[in-house]
């Protein structure tokens, strides 16, 4: 899959080896078996893939503290720079380009979130003045958040087999602890935690989309998977966006790790019950139940572990432990979705997260770092990793601290033959209820975008090979 990106150019696709090596993590104080390593990139030293849609495009910008890259328009580019006769922009079938798929200039060097910057929802002119896809500009093609930086490096299987080693590793070192308000530890926890929108650069993470070449993120995924991402770039930069929260559908699950899609961060903590509450268009609220174990009896037969009822939980259940003041937390039971410019997830996905506490050089509380993997072998070729810092700004006690605003999203845009169209208070629309768990978008975009494309068969998408880089 990626002997072409191997071949396309001398200087290409920088492998990043002096790039600082190692994110922001704190010091837990001894090697743990599946928590705490250092990532191997740091995604604040580099710069953006772009083209960057906030500022118009140009020359490179070489100082990362200043300026990330612009990008380049078609007509402009690098002479080193050979593009593909066919690529996302002008082919008519992007399924029958599936040998070009691990190539970064198919998507002309985009990275995820500049796909929906171009003819999506948000087009500045300056990043494609003639609104055509086939003028579509171009991003750095020597520039990708590594792989390597990307993937877990703790070597499970599964989920369940990382939380009870986690768990296993607590009992030994004397941290699995059952804690009361008298005693509890995390008490500094509760508060306001600063929106990842405001600050410094450090708030970002790589599933933001800003640093990496989409073929890369192709590379993560299962054929079907890599065949549903290609899909979302594609009708992306043609203006045929179908964003959730447009519709006020659900966000689901992985959207909040993404920066457009939650501000403030709102935690309780208590020892039995851990609540993370966010938003912009839509709620997040996310109740961590601390001691309470799953309902594995479906498992066998390819249900998920589970709390409540055997239906899928648009954010999922989550249950967690303390090992001394860190929790360590695990999710099953997702309804599958989306996160526009990002991959698709799957029912099967499952997180294990860590909250440590992050201290300044006096041992001051000072926020949450928070470390998660994701594990769905049906979407995933292996398990991902997403690190963050959470930067605690206020205590619920302060008297300039707003309190949360619970938002309800109102839908004003409908989507009317494949377009998404506002409609003004009083009209009358004809309106066809999609099918909320049978992927909507693509049932939108088969019927009206792809009438005279070759999508594959089930079987025949599956022949697809994914070398990983």
């Amino acid at each position: 899959m990626h002997n072409a990106r191997i071949a396309f150019g001398v200087g290409f696709l920088l492998v990043l080896a002096t790039v600082v090596p190692a994110q922001e993590m704190p010091d837990i104080g001894f090697k743990s078996v599946g928590r705490g390593r250092p990532l191997a990139a740091n995604v604040h030293a580099m710069p953006e893939v772009g083209p960057t849609w906030i500022r118009p495009l140009g020359p490179p910008q070489r100082d990362i503290q200043n300026l990330p890259f612009y990008g380049f328009h078609i007509g402009n580019l690098p002479k080193a720079y050979k593009p593909l006769a066919r690529d996302l922009f002008t082919s008519p079938d992007f399924y029958a380009d599936k040998a070009l798929w691990g190539d970064p200039r198919y998507y002309r060097c985009n990275s995820p979130a500049a796909t929906e910057m171009q003819l999506a929802i948000i087009r500045p002119p300056s990043l494609n003045p003639t609104g055509k896809s086939e003028d579509g500009p171009w991003g750095y093609c020597d520039v990708d958040y590594p792989r390597a930086a990307i993937v877990s490096p703790y070597g499970f299987a599964s989920a369940a087999d990382h939380y009870q080693a986690l768990q296993e590793e607590a009992r030994k070192r004397g941290g699995l602890k059952t804690y009361s308000f008298q005693d509890f530890p995390a008490v500094e926890w509760n508060g306001v935690y600063q929106s990842p929108n405001q600050g410094p650069r450090n708030h970002q993470n790589w599933y933001w989309g800003n640093h990496s070449q989409i073929s890369t993120i192709v590379s993560l995924l299962t054929p079907e998977y890599q065949q549903r991402m290609v899909q979302e770039a594609y009708h992306q930069v043609r203006g045929h966006a179908l964003w959730p929260s447009t519709f006020c559908w659900p966000e689901g699950f992985m959207r909040r790790f993404y920066f457009a899609a939650v501000r403030e961060h709102y935690v309780i903590a208590t020892p039995d019950m851990v609540q993370f509450s966010m938003g912009v268009a839509r709620n997040f609220v996310i109740n961590i139940h601390v001691g309470r174990t799953f309902n594995m009896q479906d498992v066998a037969s390819g249900g998920a572990p589970r709390l409540g009822a055997a239906v899928p939980r648009w954010y999922g259940e989550t249950i967690g432990f303390w090992d001394h003041d860190t929790l360590i937390t695990w999710t099953s039971n997702l309804q599958a979705w989306k996160s526009h410019s990002q991959f698709e997830f799957s029912g099967k996905m499952q997180s294990i997260e860590i909250y440590s506490p992050i201290r300044d050089a006096a041992g001051a509380f000072v926020g949450l770092n928070h470390e998660s993997i994701f594990y769905d072998p049906e979407a995933l070729v292996e398990p991902i990793r997403i690190v963050r810092n959470l930067h605690k700004v206020n205590k619920f006690t302060d008297t300039n601290q707003v309190p949360y605003t619970f938002i309800e999203c109102v839908q004003t845009i409908f989507s009317k033959e494949g377009r998404n169209v506002p409609v003004a208070p009083g009209a009358v629309l004809e309106y066809e209820q999609p099918d909320m768990y049978g992927r909507p978008w693509d049932a939108i975009w088969r019927r009206y975008f792809e009438q005279n494309m070759t999508k594959p068969d089930d079987e025949s998408i599956f022949d697809f090979e994914t070398e990983k880089k």
